[in-house]
């Protein structure tokens, strides 16, 4: 949901570049391009971080939950059959599915990371490309 917003940030941010284009680009003039350039990079940095700090309360709140649910189940069924260390197939079972689960969120974690890689690299690109239409004599 952040994400959007940031994508609305970009876009709000192309809109207002299109009408400042006219206006002198010098640092001395008050409310000049420059200023509203620093405005909008400030807005998208306060909105890529707490995109950023949202996703990883989420990710941790998550983790925990799953650690706690997984040790709590284990505690119930070593408690149930009475054997406490799980050995011969069922360990083996039990040792794929872990695997198979942490395969599964590193894939999911390097998805994200690559979307919000993604993302950074086209507001990089968008931001030094309007800065040099700015700049065009």
């Amino acid at each position: 949901m952040k994400i959007l917003h940031m994508l609305a940030a970009v876009a709000f941010a192309g809109v207002l570049a299109v009408p400042l284009h006219a206006q002198d680009t010098t640092a001395k003039k008050p409310g000049g391009v420059n200023k509203a350039a620093r405005d909008v990079s400030a807005t998208v940095k306060k909105a890529g971080r707490d995109t950023k700090a949202e996703v990883h309360r989420d990710a941790s709140k998550a983790h925990a939950e799953l650690t706690k649910a997984g040790n709590d189940t284990k505690t119930a069924t070593a408690n149930a059959t009475g054997i406490h260390k799980v050995g011969g197939t069922v360990g083996q079972a039990a040792k794929a599915v872990s695997s198979t689960s942490k395969k599964t969120g590193r894939a999911v974690k390097s998805d994200v990371k690559k979307v919000s890689s993604s993302a950074h690299d086209s507001l990089t690109k968008a931001g030094k490309s309007a800065k040099a239409q700015t700049k065009t004599p």
